[in-house]
């Protein structure tokens, strides 16, 4: 990996700011204009779902740096972080627990998936041997190492599962292709797939390890890997779970090793949002979102965007057009499926997650992890 490579990945820290605690509902007029797309169901949903009760920071005892986050519930969230930090809640933030393993003080947590309180696999970051996969069966009490990349050209970004046996894990271009790693037995064990139906990667182009979202699943066989720092932001997208891969251009700019689509977040396989930018804070970043309603085969720029750089992205669940974006200068929402965007929150978060039972997680610098729950529309 060049300089540039390990710059692009070592994010730099962002503006801190302190999180506020508020009630936000969808206006009138934009769940009016859910409707008129979605018909008076969809409506309903957004003006119900919609109401999110804002950021409440919980004490994690740390100041590592969170860019892995896996929420499983109200109760239970994982997050993985800097000097080989992964913490685990059970209680809804109220307590956590260290459950890092252990000797890993060297390693660079930046993805956490969890199937549960007991179950979870975590991913390292770095060139060579330092990418490496942990697995835990018994709450982060122990951890098994599943692999160790033996290649000096991969770089490990990010990984996904699309059930709790079938997942992938995706590296930056190695001679010229990204590289993916798919595992069947829940990360017990992973291989490298053929990559005769990769496209070539652009001159210059990666994937981020900014917040576990640059390889997203949505069903048993969709996933789609995020990619920046070539002549133009991509998103690349498989239907058979990895073995074959179509190239598509997005609207968020690129063009240097700090640019590009940073995360994806589908709410099902054909509606997605990215969000991206540029990572260093003294730049804008215009054009920091787009949407999709075909699977990714086609993107469209957020009419109104998120105002600065963004890492994470997030669907609100049971909304079907709310969602959440994340970065280090604050929290956006979105109630109109990520055409339209607006501020809620100055805080620094990197990465965004939410349950099915409606509550959402968001996780960053100096060991910020915070939870909200869907507050009561009025």
């Amino acid at each position: 990996m060049t300089s540039m490579g390990k710059t692009r990945r070592v994010m730099a820290a962002g503006l801190a700011g302190a999180a506020l605690a508020m009630a936000l509902t969808v206006p009138a007029e934009a769940a009016g204009r859910a409707g008129q797309e979605g018909g008076a169901g969809q409506e309903r949903q957004a003006r119900g779902g919609a109401a999110w009760g804002g950021w409440r920071l919980t004490e994690t005892g740390t100041d590592a740096r969170f860019r892995g986050l896996a929420a499983v519930s109200g109760s239970v969230a994982w997050a993985a972080g800097s000097r080989g930090t992964v913490l685990r809640t059970t209680d809804g933030g109220a307590s956590w627990r260290d459950v890092s393993p252990h000797g890993a003080t060297g390693l660079e947590f930046r993805d956490v998936e969890a199937f549960d309180a007991r179950r979870a696999v975590v991913l390292a970051i770095g060139e060579g041997e330092a990418s490496r996969i942990f697995r835990t069966e018994d709450g982060g009490a122990t951890w098994t190492e599943s692999f160790r990349n033996p290649d000096p050209r991969a770089f490990y970004d990010c990984m996904t599962f699309f059930d709790r046996r079938h997942g992938l894990a995706m590296s930056d271009p190695v001679d010229g292709k990204y590289r993916i790693l798919s595992t069947r037995d829940g990360g017990r064990s992973w291989e490298v797939l053929p990559d005769a139906g990769m496209p070539a990667a652009l001159p210059g182009e990666a994937g981020f390890a900014a917040s576990g979202q640059c390889l997203v699943s949505a069903g048993p066989r969709d996933v789609w890997l995020a990619t920046g720092g070539g002549a133009t932001g991509r998103v690349l997208h498989s239907a058979d779970r990895g073995l074959t891969w179509t190239a598509t251009e997005t609207t968020v700019p690129a063009g240097e090793g700090a640019k590009g689509v940073f995360g994806l977040a589908f709410r099902d396989r054909r509606h997605g949002i990215a969000v991206g930018g540029d990572y260093r804070k003294d730049q804008p970043s215009p054009l920091a979102a787009a949407v999709t309603g075909d699977a990714g085969r086609t993107w469209t720029a957020s009419a109104t965007p998120p105002p600065a750089y963004r890492s994470g992205v997030a669907w609100l669940p049971h909304t079907g057009s709310a969602a959440l974006a994340v970065g280090p200068t604050g929290t956006d929402l979105t109630t109109d499926g990520g055409r339209t965007w607006r501020t809620v929150d100055p805080g620094s978060y990197d990465t965004v997650d939410c349950t099915p039972d409606g509550s959402c997680w968001a996780a960053g610098e100096k060991g910020r992890v915070a939870r909200a729950e869907r507050g009561r529309a009025r």
